[in-house]
């Protein structure tokens, strides 16, 4: 962790969960550090759980979704430093609903986060981070980049295109000799307030029964997911599968890529509506 001592870091979703875990350790190590979210009480939150030190803080309230926000964010970084280090992308929503019931806007509102977020967030901090003498984009997809279950093609189509988007960009800054090194990122089960934040198609879905669902399936917490991240980070890693699961998931894709979907067939029962 000591590898970002004194480098520059920026974070979107950095308010809750693995982005708050990230600004925590890198703050703990003296990474000066850039941070957004949508909510803004919880950002603030992150900000008065750091430790004080004289490594400076900047938080900042952008729509992922929203280019003009993320690119007017990235000017305002570029006016306080020429370069940064690191770049994680991790803001992400989720929805759940059948394709037959869920709206376009629906779809919209997962994807413009999800995956338009991680395109605005690459795009505009490209140019800082290759001013840096070596830096790292890590951009968060997720198990769901992987497979594909029932009820979730709104947030699978989303992380299947991060993942798409992050080797295609990855392949392009090895050809081209950039100091950028992109990693991809697919968490497993993470303790994150994801399941709790999103939207249903059912009015009936409670918050507090997607998270006690999704706390089911947890296998990694928030702290030791940014640390692998960093770690991956600096190790110059291009692909980073967080927990049993997600490895166990990657192992069965391979092998059976038009039925995996066998071996968990009883557990995606249950993200079917009652009929």
């Amino acid at each position: 962790m000591a590898y970002f001592t004194g480098k520059r870091a920026a974070i979107t979703g950095a308010g809750s969960g693995m982005g708050r875990a990230l600004a925590q350790q890198l703050h703990e190590v003296g990474c000066e550090l850039w941070l957004s979210d949508f909510n803004e009480a919880s950002l603030g939150e992150t900000v008065a759980s750091l430790n004080k030190n004289a490594t400076p803080v900047h938080q900042k309230h952008v729509d992922v979704a929203d280019r003009d926000a993320v690119e007017s964010w990235a000017k305002e970084v570029a006016s306080t430093t020429q370069s940064l280090e690191l770049m994680v992308n991790n803001a992400g929503v989720a929805f759940s609903g059948l394709v037959r019931d869920m709206s376009y806007d629906d779809i919209h509102w997962v994807m413009n986060i999800d995956f338009w977020g991680v395109v605005h967030g690459s795009k505009a901090f490209l140019p800082l981070l290759e001013k840096a003498d070596k830096s790292h984009l890590v951009n968060i997809s997720s198990v769901f980049g992987m497979i594909s279950v029932p009820s979730q093609s709104a947030y699978n189509s989303a992380k299947f295109a991060v993942r798409g988007f992050t080797e295609a960009l990855r392949q392009e800054m090895d050809l081209t000799n950039s100091p950028v090194k992109v990693c991809c990122v697919h968490p497993g089960g993470v303790g994150t307030n994801i399941a709790r934040s999103a939207r249903s198609v059912d009015p009936t879905d409670s918050a507090d029964a997607r998270d006690e669902m999704f706390k089911r399936y947890v296998k990694t917490s928030a702290e030791d997911a940014a640390r692998q991240i960093l770690k991956a980070a600096e190790s110059g890693q291009r692909r980073l599968l967080i927990g049993s699961d997600a490895k166990m998931l990657s192992w069965i894709t391979r092998l059976f890529p038009t039925s995996y979907h066998k071996f968990f067939q009883s557990h995606t029962r249950d993200l079917l509506p009652d009929k």
